[in-house]
């Protein structure tokens, strides 16, 4: 079971909270940041839980840049160039599709948690995903960072 919530509303993890706030200390005013803003090595305190995707429109599509190292160990396949559609297992790449469309659609960061209780497959559970939208013209979304943190010790 997917729930998604504005940032605003909360997010759990202070790893992820910190991401929220250098996303929002590098809009500087703009609708959303670039790339170009920041450097992986702004971000070491969450590189293994990262992917960053291309946005691409008509149809709208997901490209993985960089996928995750963590999450592919969890899933077990490696995406990097590859197409959120190609994710193996339907479910996942449903799920994945439906988070990052929000993400397009409303044009805010979008938290959603996993939470074992309502899982009944194999994908991650108990965890909390963030995505946060990039614009490289501060307007237009043409990326987006993900980020997945894991609590292991939830039931």
């Amino acid at each position: 079971m997917l729930q998604f919530h504005a940032p605003s509303l909360g997010i759990n993890d202070a790893r992820l909270r910190r991401l929220y706030s250098d996303w929002e200390a590098w809009r500087r005013g703009r609708d959303f940041p670039s790339r170009a803003d920041f450097t992986p090595h702004d971000l070491k305190y969450l590189i293994g839980n990262l992917s960053l995707l291309d946005v691409v429109y008509a149809p709208l599509r997901f490209r993985y840049r960089i996928h995750a190292t963590r999450l592919a160990q969890r899933i077990g396949i490696e995406l990097t160039g590859k197409w959120v559609d190609q994710i193996p297992n339907p479910s996942h790449a449903a799920n994945a599709r439906s988070h990052f469309t929000e993400v397009i659609e409303r044009r805010m960061p979008i938290v959603y948690r996993r939470v074992h209780a309502f899982v009944t497959d194999n994908l991650p559970h108990n965890c909390e995903v963030l995505a946060l939208p990039l614009a490289r013209d501060g307007c237009t979304i043409d990326m987006l960072i993900s980020a997945f943190i894991w609590n292991d010790h939830a039931g």
